[in-house]
């Protein structure tokens, strides 16, 4: 195919050439109907390129195949056989994904570091989930995705599973062996979904991570609006081989869509697969570049210490890592990652990336360049200038792994929709959640729908909570109280 073409953006561009006059929804009509003071802060082009996918970019029968064509390149792109554009970000597509693969009370391997994401998906499916410990750094109180041996044994246990589900490159930068799970898997005639929404870059340059498609994933879900040049909430799917029919994915994903997606997005998710495809290996060689200029003078700074593969990657640990996620253990200046990201947003005007009780993080792209590289070094030196007074003494407890993994007593849906009760924190204690308790970013639930509560885990919450963690999933974000089950009398 030529990539060069970019359908939805020329059909877009032809739209505006041909002024054409709109009697149908969005009610802006292109801008003229909303407030002057909402267009000076948006800008009129965005108003201007907001317009219905038919009867509007494509005829009202879609003969012109605008999108299909768009997804057909991008799929070309990157390998796959299929690709499918969702504009309700990666948090549907995984939910597409399982649906496809996995109904009601059958049973899907799943990482347990996986995302909100998919856990709203147990709950919308009633999916059984058979969970899979991830790999636990206990020097560094940090979660790696599981080894395949693990998926295999949780394989050989639940015979009837319909498939599993991976999360990879983590929001940490780690990557599993997705070759040898895939394999795994396959020897078991079952796909293997991988949530890659951390890794849409990853198929465009070959000193990155493979790529699940590459690692013969059947489905893959990324975020391109995390790594790429996609606007907020795009996101791909990509389909390869016969374990999945794509009509199959293509209706879970009519099933939780919506009708009126987003022209923006789709435009956007258009203009970057031919950005990569033209210019994306030059890109991604400054970048890294940078990133390897960037971690070498954060390795300076007093205090700082900054991950590398040799310390995430080995055996029992990580497969590899994307450089582009800049980890710093701040452990040493002994203030909690929550406390440093809100210090240097508040002097530094500056936003990381994932932040937790000893760790801050900063997110490189191709976007990034030697302003913004100094701008960070910058904050980070004056960090640790005043790391001293912005110590608390307030420590956050991190239970073990064996503490922090919780029975799974009832199933997801059946928790979350049950008949529940607030209770205060103290007394949770054996109590089975009926809420996600999710520590935010990264997103990955300690605990969730049909989990049973252990003291070690509610000690963390409350202690992180009270050192600057965020959980807005929760009914009391202060975790002060806990949604559960109400019991039986």
């Amino acid at each position: 195919m030529d990539q060069s073409r970019t359908p939805v953006l020329d059909a877009l561009a032809a739209y505006h050439a041909t002024a054409q006059t709109p009697f149908t929804p969005p009610g802006h009509k292109q801008g003229r109907g909303a407030d002057p003071r909402v267009r000076a802060v948006l800008g009129a082009a965005v108003f201007q390129s907001d317009i219905l996918a038919i009867s509007g970019l494509d005829d009202r029968t879609s003969s012109h195949g605008i999108v299909e064509e768009a997804q057909a390149l991008m799929a070309e792109a990157v390998g796959a056989q299929h690709a499918f554009f969702s504009t309700c970000g990666s948090s549907l597509s995984v939910k597409a994904a399982m649906l496809s693969v996995a109904g009601p009370h059958e049973e899907l391997v799943v990482g347990r570091d996986a995302h909100k994401s998919v856990v709203s998906g147990l709950v919308l499916s009633g999916i059984r989930p058979v969970w899979v410990d991830p790999q636990w750094d206990a020097e560094r109180h940090l979660a790696h995705p599981p080894s395949a041996g693990a998926i295999d044994q949780a394989l050989a246990e639940h015979p009837d599973a319909r498939g599993a589900l991976v999360t990879t490159p983590t929001p940490y930068g780690t990557c599993s062996d997705l070759p040898a799970i895939a394999e795994v898997c396959h020897r078991r005639g079952v796909p293997l979904i991988v949530d890659e929404a951390w890794g849409a870059h990853l198929p465009f340059h070959p000193d990155l991570p493979t790529w699940a498609m590459d690692a013969g994933a059947d489905v893959c879900v990324t975020s391109v609006h995390k790594m790429g040049s996609g606007i907020e909430q795009s996101s791909v799917f990509h389909l390869q081989g016969d374990l999945v029919a794509p009509e199959v994915l293509k209706g879970r994903e009519d099933l939780l869509g919506t009708t009126s997606p987003s022209v923006l997005v789709y435009a956007a998710l258009d203009g970057w697969r031919r950005q990569m495809v033209e210019n994306g290996k030059a890109l991604y060689d400054h970048a890294l570049a940078l990133a390897g200029q960037v971690r070498e003078r954060i390795a300076r700074i007093d205090g700082l210490h900054v991950h590398d593969r040799a310390d995430f990657c080995g055996p029992g640990l990580a497969s590899d890592l994307d450089p582009l996620q800049v980890i710093i253990d701040i452990s040493a200046c002994e203030v909690t990652g929550y406390r440093a990201a809100d210090w240097l947003r508040r002097n530094h005007r500056i936003n990381l990336h994932v932040c937790d009780h000893r760790r801050i993080s900063a997110q490189l792209t191709h976007a990034d360049s030697d302003h913004t590289a100094t701008t960070l070094l910058t904050a980070l030196t004056d960090f640790a200038d005043h790391a001293a007074q912005l110590r608390t003494g307030q420590p956050v407890h991190v239970p073990s792994p064996a503490e922090l993994r919780l029975e799974q007593a009832v199933l997801p849906r059946d928790a979350f929709f049950g008949s529940t009760e607030q209770v205060p924190w103290e007394r949770a204690a054996g109590r089975i959640a009926a809420e996600m308790l999710t520590p935010y970013p990264p997103g990955i639930p300690a605990a969730l729908p049909g989990e049973r509560l252990t003291t070690d885990v509610l000690r963390y919450l409350r202690t992180g909570v009270e050192a600057g963690m965020v959980l807005p999933d929760a009914v009391d974000t202060g975790a002060t109280s806990v949604r559960v089950l109400r019991e039986e009398d």
